[in-house]
């Protein structure tokens, strides 16, 4: 038996402090790395065992992980493809030289040789980042020496033949004192979970207690079973074909436990021009959409990488959840972050398309259901819509608007709709649309009963996306139900001739000008049917629209500038009539009480202004 000492070959000098600080962001990555060399050495295997190379047995190629608080040892075992000395001194002590690279060179062109994890040759290094001795003891499927190689995290090692009986590579880490937390099982199963799911080969970490009966006895009993963290073949990797609805929620399931089960899903594969699957699932939406982010996991050939995707995924649909894989997707030497290219374009244009596509055969194969699933969807297609021209291009199709008695429409049907209610022809078409039913009850009742419709947008990106859809459609403007489009619907031949006669109408002009605060306010004279409200409030639609963006960017300059309304006064209501006849103090009272009450509908009525209607209110009765 002989033993060896030499210095590790690098191409950076003192490379170890810079593995330990810069080549990878993130500590806990160490056993991602090591736990997918692991799964490389047994593919390796598989691979020349399939190409004959290899006749003997295989026998369990199950990963073990085992970890000793007490020696604070973390071990990694495979019965993969194993080192011969020179082999470890090719691919351990050369760095940047990398086993994976070598061995698709040489296999190049048989089937299935892509699928090696490994690309860098550093990522056994990232070992060092937690350890203070870290030890290889291998055994290759050929016919030599089993050999074992130490190091102490400086250039310097020693390699030395041993007895191992099992084919396979143990890696020994023995973890240094700034990653203790590594010592706790609890905190070494959660990284295998994090980044080992999926991955193609069986990972056992320790063992687990189950309960079962045995057969004619209904007394519970337990045993200790293999504690398998990984699910070897998730549903991506299979064809859809073979895949249930059921199949497609569990997986869902799988990824994210005692979640709102999904709308739908879409599976993606594809293998040219690049290489990518997945399973994008569409979730219920709620009205906080900011929280649904960054659900989307990246995986390299089954070993999870990051979930953050707004590289990969166009950012409207980081609103999915699901699984993305492909080996074509650039990662930096740590596999942590993505660099630009052109694949990363092609990518996330064929997402794109999928989606759109999605989306377009459900509403032609059941609009129904469509329409009973809108709610949840209208987020993500709208949100597509205002940060992707392309995308609303492909969806217009099948974009819906709803209307207050929960009817939907395409733009291209609604459009027609509201032609037919809007006869004024020299005039855009208005879409009257409310983002609350019940605080502009109102107004809608007043719309809908003159023979006109309101849309519902209550969504949280609705402000833009009116906004958005107005310089899209032609000819078409979009106003709140209480903007002051009063006059622009109604109909010349419908409008009412008002009872009060010119000098009447001045008057009343002149009283309610001299109870309001005419910087904020305009009254607006029009002559309704009785049965409408005496007075109501509008605003400027395009005023309204800046203060609501503004608020939204955190900008509200409610503080610093009145709000601008119109109070619009039928003319031909019987109070206004009544507050010509009034004496002054009375007709200022109830000026004031009608105010008052306009604000009050429009939740516009606070602090010492809603103090002093309560209390005159009380007084009234």
């Amino acid at each position: 038996m002989s033993t060896e000492k030499g210095s590790i070959a690098v191409q950076t000098e003192n490379i170890f402090p810079i593995i330990k600080k810069f080549l990878y962001s993130d500590h806990e990555i160490f056993l991602r790395e090591l736990v997918s060399n692991a799964v490389d050495a047994t593919q390796k295997l598989q691979k020349v065992a399939s190409v004959g190379e290899f006749k003997g047995e295989l026998g369990d190629l199950t990963i073990q992980i085992s970890s000793n608080k007490k020696e604070k040892t973390i071990t990694i075992s495979d019965k993969g493809i194993g080192m011969t000395a020179d082999e470890v001194r090719q691919y351990i002590n050369q760095v940047a030289f990398s086993s994976a690279q070598h061995f698709l060179d040489k296999y190049k062109g048989v089937e299935d040789g892509g699928n090696i994890i490994g690309h860098f040759g550093l990522g056994f290094y990232s070992a060092f980042m937690v350890s203070e001795h870290v030890t290889i003891r291998t055994k290759s499927w050929k016919d030599e020496p089993a050999v074992q190689w130490d190091c102490d995290g400086s250039p310097e090692y020693t390699l030395t033949e041993i007895e191992k009986e099992d084919r396979g590579t143990d890696i020994i880490l023995k973890i240094n004192d700034e990653s203790k937390e590594f010592n706790k099982k609890e905190r070494v199963e959660e990284l295998l979970k994090k980044y080992c799911s999926f991955l193609p080969v069986p990972i056992q970490y320790g063992t687990k207690e189950e309960t079962y009966t045995e057969e004619g006895d209904d007394k519970e009993k337990k045993r200790k079973v293999a504690n398998i963290i990984n699910n070897p073949k998730p549903a991506w990797t299979k064809k859809p074909a073979d895949l249930s609805d059921d199949d497609y929620k569990a997986f869902y399931n799988e990824l994210y436990p005692y979640s709102v089960p999904p709308l739908f899903s879409i599976h993606l594969n594809v293998d040219y021009p690049f290489n990518l699957t997945g399973i994008l699932y569409f979730p219920k939406i709620k009205q906080n959409y900011e929280i649904q982010k960054n659900k989307i996991q990246l995986y390299s050939n089954q070993v999870f990488v990051t979930d953050e995707v707004k590289e990969i995924v166009p950012e409207w649909l980081t609103l999915l959840h699901g699984v993305i894989d492909s080996p074509d997707i650039p990662l930096n030497v740590s596999r942590s972050y993505l660099q630009s290219d052109p694949n990363v374009k092609k990518i996330n244009s064929y997402i794109t398309k999928k989606v759109a596509d999605k989306l377009k055969s459900l509403f032609k194969k059941d609009r129904e259901e469509f329409e009973k699933q809108w709610e949840n969807i209208s987020v993500i297609v709208k949100y597509g819509m205002l940060t992707d021209d392309k995308f609303y291009d492909k969806s217009k199709d099948f974009l819906l608007l709803e209307n207050t008695d929960g009817q939907y429409f395409t733009i291209d049907e609604y459009k027609a709709k509201i032609e037919a209610q809007q006869t004024d022809k020299d005039k855009n078409l208005i879409a009257l649309y409310t983002h609350s039913v019940e605080e502009h009850h109102v107004y809608i009742d007043a719309a809908v009963g003159r023979g006109y419709d309101v849309l519902k947008v209550d969504s949280v990106i609705d402000n833009h996306f009116i906004s958005y859809l107005e310089n899209k459609i032609e000819g078409m403007q979009f106003k709140r139900v209480d903007a002051d489009t009063i006059d622009k619907l109604i109909d010349k031949d419908e409008k009412a001739e008002s009872v009060l006669n010119e000098e009447e109408q001045n008057n009343v002009k002149a009283y309610f000008e001299a109870v309001m605060n005419k910087q904020a306010a305009t009254v607006v004279l029009t002559p309704l049917s009785p049965n409408d409200n005496p007075v109501s409030i509008t605003k400027p639609e395009f005023m309204r629209r800046m203060q609501e963006m503004n608020q939204m960017q955190g900008m509200d300059f409610a503080g610093t500038m009145p709000e601008m309304y119109n109070l619009v006064v039928n003319t031909n209501h019987p109070l206004i009539t009544d507050i010509l006849k009034s004496d002054e103090a009375e007709r200022n009272e109830k000026i004031k009480q009608l105010h008052d009450l306009a604000l009050l509908s429009q939740g516009m009525l606070k602090g010492n202004e809603l103090s002093a209607f309560v209390k005159r209110s009380y007084g009234l009765i």
